[in-house]
């Protein structure tokens, strides 16, 4: 329970950067698109003055009332120390790592995408060998392991603001004149990708729910490998759709619909083609996969048999993951985060803990597939409503 509940932390805060970062991008891109630059700085520094607040908020709680966010999140005697450790130190890292992402998300929509993949590189190989560094041979334990994450983050930031050293694109630093209404648009535009970041914990709790109900200690250490595998491939969909974000916006903002219409329709087929190329190489190599989790037997035979059941759903997915990217990106975000409540919240949480009532216990493994196939069916048919006209 408590690794779960500091799992649940991390992603609300990386929830809470991609929805303030990722609703100013939106907006930045469609300002670029028509062509109004202070405009998009505008937008910009509004957008990282908001991250920063929130980012320092939450270093605050985390440093501050320690003890109490662990109690909340289930901390026991055996584990407290360790929960306490990794989250006081973690928070003191709170802000660069919210910079970073967020700068990462601006400079990608600002000719930078080269820049954005080696800090993101960068910062990846500090993290695995400080994680090593500070937990074995320096013996720090979880402080150790937050410290390499947050070292590792802030490095990340200091390349991304090499960008704005070097006075390349558009981006500029600068004096910001207050506008509340921007905030709030900047938040309404970020909301369903703050959403859709909850979808991963809600999936987990649910699963585990039913598969300690039903199917016990098996069901769970199967679902151990099926969703890390899960998490790599959602990773991989997101990072395909972030990456047709600028495009999506400046195309809008240009009402160029041409554009707009073949990046949308290349994202889909990039979408389908890519999860599907992923979901069959992994079938292939599902028991190399529990070798390197270190699976007992019992537990490969079991993810032998019901990951091909599990791993369809990844393919709708990857669609339905786009098609939110596309909405948010031309400021449909009422659309898109409608979808994403559906597909993160509602449906997800429902159908895990109902299907298997009507269908048996097998049923649980075809869930992500057939909540994320409902969830496609609505969103074609609100995304054919929207653009009954034009886009």
């Amino acid at each position: 329970m408590l690794f779960f509940g500091l799992s649940f932390m991390r992603t609300d805060l990386s929830a809470m950067n991609l929805f303030i970062s990722v609703g100013g991008v939106a907006i930045y891109a469609v300002h670029i698109g028509k062509g109004d630059h202070e405009g998009a700085n505008t937008v910009f520094r509004h957008g990282i003055l908001l991250l920063l607040c929130a980012a320092a908020i939450l270093s605050l709680a985390g440093t501050l009332f320690t003890d109490s966010i662990c109690s909340f999140l289930g901390a026991g005697e055996a584990f407290r120390q360790y929960a306490v450790d990794y989250l006081f130190w973690y928070s003191l890292f709170i802000i660069p790592a919210a910079l970073s992402a967020g700068l990462q998300n601006y400079c990608r929509n600002d000719n930078a995408p080269g820049l954005v993949g080696m800090a993101v590189i960068v910062s990846s190989i500090c993290n695995v060998f400080g994680d090593w560094l500070l937990v074995f041979p320096l013996a720090m334990g979880t402080k150790g392991a937050a410290i390499a994450t947050g070292v590792s983050q802030t490095i990340g930031l200091f390349i991304m603001l090499t960008h704005f050293a070097r006075k390349n694109g558009n981006l500029r630093f600068g004096k910001v004149t207050l506008n509340m209404g921007l905030f709030r648009e900047i938040i309404v535009h970020g909301l369903p990708e703050g959403v859709s970041q909850l979808a991963t914990p809600i999936m987990k709790f649910c699963m585990n729910f039913v598969l300690i109900e039903r199917i016990g200690d098996l069901g769970v250490n199967a679902f151990s490998v099926v969703s890390n595998i899960a998490i790599l491939s959602m990773g991989i969909f997101s990072g395909a759709s972030e990456g047709l974000q600028p495009l999506f916006g400046q195309s809008y903002g240009a009402k160029n619909e041409k554009d707009l219409k073949f990046y949308f329709k290349s994202g889909q087929i990039i979408s389908f083609a890519g999860s599907a190329m992923i979901t069959i190489l992994t079938v292939l190599l599902r028991e190399n996969i529990c070798a390197l989790f270190g699976s007992d037997a019992a537990t490969t035979e079991y993810v032998l048999q019901i990951y091909p059941m599990f791993s369809i759903g990844l393919i709708v997915m990857a669609v339905n993951v786009m098609i939110t990217a596309y909405l948010y990106s031309t400021e449909r975000s009422a659309l898109s985060t409608s979808i994403s409540l559906l597909q993160s919240v509602i449906l997800n949480s429902a159908i895990i803990v109902f299907l298997p009532n009507i269908f048996g216990d097998g049923a649980i493994w075809f869930s992500m597939f057939t909540y994320e196939a409902v969830v496609l069916v609505i969103a074609m048919v609100l995304l054919k409503y929207s653009e009954r006209n034009t886009v």
